[in-house]
């Protein structure tokens, strides 16, 4: 195997990691169920919280006799169980004291109506220095009159905002902490039957973006192209391997693309009227999410649909609302499988083509991101599930007719099978495409492994010619030992037996004559002699009489032209069709059509 192929594995331990902003989430302090949110085992319980008098359960504030210490003491003001040590675990200490205050927190907003018409469609842009005139704007009255939902997207999330909704709205830290640390979590809380509950859902989910960088993988190449693969670039799968969170480069037919993590956060606060949806959007220098002003557009533009208006004008319950914000991410995961296949199918070809190890690495990294991609589906599997069957108890007040509690119960469980549906066939999908690496791998190595047999058979093959050369060797120079003794006198009998002029003067032949034909019945000799033992020069199944003209060949090849390349490629791959599957053998058909 060339040297090409080889990677310096010891040098693996030296590879950078990815610096992926993503956290590894952890999943026992995703929802306020764990009673001890962000204690772990190893942590000591604060005493002087468990020595407090104060009630565990702090009254409600409706903000008006405050003066503002609910919010600026949030979490804590509200609930008491959270402190400065948890919160500072939890990360929310640093995004209420240390956010980047060069950045504006922009809260976009769209209301949908009691008839499911989207109106009201604008921004908020925080100052970060003037927090009391934020909170002043959040306390201004307003009339829930009419209005179903109310749905906000913080972009550039600061500190006070933070504190403020949490404040306003008495949101458990739980959906702040999950969303700082991409905790995937699904829970119901504050449920007070005929009025309304909280709900929270947070998942991570996967998007395909144009690649911005030059880079290209060496997998990338086109078909039927030799793959001249740098340690870099071995290094640089390698680097994939090690944090399934990091991005994918893929190349999607002709354009460059990445396969990167996103993250929906959504709260809703689900009430008779005036229900809120905060949905929160993560902001990082070094990956591209999904901004709040998009998703604000794509949540309007659900609204003009015709099918979905018929749900919104039918049933009062704002959870319907939420089902397009899990729309979008679903659309997003179709959209990255739907070019992961692309990317795989180019490697197939590849793979045969070529038998490169290398592009087996590349096989591995994708490989190692469908497996993570697995959990992932089965999460927002959960999520719908999640939804379809957590009731909301605003639809038991007495102002909601029976009519629309059946049609709202009808409707949901149709949209939520809808939603099922397509996670099932997402799975499917990502199954399909990890069979098919595995199964492109086992032919990468097939392949390996034929060629080193024929490696081997040469090898033997060449070790019998010596071990018969050694045993005949002896024999051979006693033989040769003999014929030198009589070689100078047969020499002068053969010398003087010629019937030439020179010796003869009767005889018509001369010397040139004898040089003539004897050189040129040698030429010929060897040159026959040559073409039967020519198997090291031509290919496979070639005739006799082509293999006569091996002296043409052997100028072709120093002229660079060598007529039986592409035949000994095409060969090459022959020798790995039985290990195919018919999808890439019919691949193969396809790019030698083309």
């Amino acid at each position: 195997m060339s040297e090409s192929r080889n990677l310096p594995y010891s040098n693996l331990a030296k590879l950078p990691l990815h610096n992926s902003p993503i956290p590894i989430p952890s999943h026992r302090h995703a929802a306020p169920s764990a009673p001890w949110p962000w204690v772990d085992i190893s942590d000591e319980v604060d005493q002087t919280q468990l020595d407090t008098d104060l009630p565990p359960v702090p009254k409600d504030c409706d903000h008006s006799t405050c003066n503002g210490v609910c919010w600026m003491d949030y979490p804590k003001s509200r609930f008491p169980n959270w402190t400065e040590r948890q919160v500072r675990k939890s990360k929310i200490w640093d995004a209420v004291h240390c956010y980047d205050t060069a950045k504006k927190c922009t809260i976009y907003h769209v209301d949908v109506n009691d008839k499911g018409i989207f109106t009201n469609a604008d921004s908020l842009v925080t100052v970060n220095s003037c927090p009391a005139e934020t909170w002043k704007k959040f306390m201004e009255p307003h009339s829930f009159k009419g209005l179903r939902v109310r749905a906000l997207f913080l972009e550039n999330l600061s500190g006070p905002v933070l504190q403020m909704l949490g404040a306003k709205y008495n949101i458990e830290p739980f959906f702040f902490s999950s969303s700082l640390n991409w905790i995937p979590s699904r829970y119901q809380e504050d449920i007070r039957p005929g009025v309304g509950d909280h709900i929270t859902i947070s998942m991570t989910y996967l998007r395909s973006l144009s690649r911005k960088s030059t880079r290209v993988d060496p997998s990338m190449s086109e078909a039927h192209t030799e793959v001249n693969t740098t340690d870099s670039d071995k290094a640089s799968l390698l680097e994939q391997m090690i944090d399934t969170k990091a991005p994918l480069d893929i190349r999607a037919g002709d354009v460059k693309r990445q396969l990167i993590l996103d993250l929906l956060s959504v709260h809703l606060l689900r009430r008779k009227e005036g229900s809120v949806i905060i949905s929160y959007h993560p902001s990082y220098d070094t990956l591209e999410t999904t901004k709040a002003d998009y998703l604000q557009k794509r949540i309007r533009f659900a609204g003009q649909s015709v099918y979905w208006q018929s749900i919104f004008q039918n049933s009062p319950d704002p959870t319907f609302v939420l089902l397009t914000f899990v729309w979008n991410a679903l659309y997003a995961w179709d959209e990255a499988l739907e070019n992961l296949y692309t990317h795989i199918c180019r490697l197939e070809s590849e793979v045969i083509t070529t038998s490169e190890m290398t592009l087996t690495q590349g096989l591995h990294t994708i490989r190692a991101h469908l497996l993570h991609y697995s959990s992932l589906l089965e999460d927002f599997r959960k999520t719908v599930e999640f939804i379809r069957v957590t009731h909301n108890p605003a639809l038991d007040a007495p102002e909601v007719t029976e009519e629309q509690r059946n049609s709202s119960k009808i409707y949901m469980e149709r949209e939520c099978s809808n939603l099922l549906s397509e996670i099932a066939r997402l799975e499917m999908q990502r199954s399909m495409q990890d069979k098919r690496l595995k199964n492109v791998m086992g032919l990468v190595f097939s392949s390996v492994n034929i060629i080193d047999s024929k490696r081997m058979q040469k090898m033997t093959e060449a070790a019998v010619r010596d071990s018969a050369a050694l045993t005949c060797s002896v024999a051979m120079k006693q033989i040769a030992y003999l014929t030198m003794i009589f070689l100078p006198a047969s020499f002068v009998a053969a010398v003087f037996g010629m019937n030439v002029k020179e010796i003869s003067p009767n005889t018509k032949g001369t010397l040139p004559h004898y040089i003539g034909t004897a050189i040129s019945l040698t030429i010929v000799t060897i040159w026959i002699i040559i073409a039967f033992q020519s198997r090291y020069i031509f290919p496979e199944r070639v005739t006799f009489w082509k293999r006569l003209g091996w002296p043409v060949l052997l100028f072709l090849r120093f002229l660079g032209k060598d007529p039986y390349e592409q035949n000994k490629a095409e060969q090459e791959a022959s020798h790995l069709l039985p290990f195919a599957s018919a999808s890439i053998k019919q691949d193969m058909a396809r790019v030698r059509h083309t």
